[in-house]
């Protein structure tokens, strides 16, 4: 299934889905809890962006369906389709390198920036999952 229609949901490994970037008007959902914490989701055509706890996790331009959402251990890792190439940000530590991999292609190391943010542009077609992948350095 290629967007969330429930706008968010949890998985059976314990990863999250949310998104749908067929929407054409906003939609959103808040107070959706996942291992304790309170997610809120924003998703339509332009724009999908994830927040835990009122704090900024993941966004994208433009909106996107991501699938397996999982924060690891020094990064995150998902899979993500949309109908176009999207900008993907995504909140890990502040000021850290970073592996980023794509489709298990690893396309470079990159910093965030004070706020903990990095950016990743991601060639994306509709009906294809991309799997993402950021890993902390050691």
């Amino acid at each position: 299934m290629p967007v969330i229609n429930e706008l968010i949901r949890t998985e059976q490994d314990g990863s999250i889905s949310f998104g749908n970037y067929r929407l054409e008007k906003k939609a959103k959902l808040s107070d959706f809890e996942h291992e304790g914490d309170l997610y809120k989701v924003k998703t339509f055509y332009e724009i999908t962006k994830l927040e835990r706890n009122g704090m900024f996790v993941y966004e994208s331009v433009p909106g996107t369906a991501v699938q397996h959402f999982e924060v690891l251990d020094g990064g995150v890792k998902f899979l993500v389709e949309g109908e176009k190439d999207a900008q993907i940000t995504v909140q890990l530590e502040d000021d850290t390198a970073y592996e980023v991999f794509v489709d298990g292609v690893a396309i470079g190391s990159m910093t965030t920036n004070l706020s903990g943010k990095l950016v990743v542009s991601v060639e994306l077609s509709e009906g294809k999952l991309i799997e993402v992948k950021v890993l902390r350095h050691a």
